[in-house]
């Protein structure tokens, strides 16, 4: 498919805050461009779903700890089912 550029006029202070948007979610700021008009395209409407949070302490906590679980599984005990785990924990107690 064809390519074609697209030049959009906004203020500095907002271009600068978009590119830090773009790169906290993983974007380029062209890529977010394209979301944006193809899901126009395809919904028929403006869509501003997109939002990022700042999680607070307690998730930042779990996120960092799945993180270490993904690197070192060995450390950790893995289950087949959710049905293994849920009755490996009922009986802990």
């Amino acid at each position: 498919m064809a390519q074609t550029n697209v030049n959009i006029r906004m203020d500095e202070a907002t271009k600068i805050a978009f590119d830090k948007f773009c790169r906290e979610i993983g974007l380029s700021t062209s890529a977010a461009f394209n979301i944006f008009a193809k899901t126009v395209v395809r919904e028929q409407r403006i869509p501003f779903a997109l939002t990022t949070e700042v999680p607070n302490a307690v998730t930042l906590s779990a996120m960092e700890e799945a993180e270490e679980m993904k690197r070192h599984p060995e450390k950790y005990k893995s289950y087949g089912s959710a049905e293994e785990m849920l009755e490996d924990v009922l009986n802990e107690t």
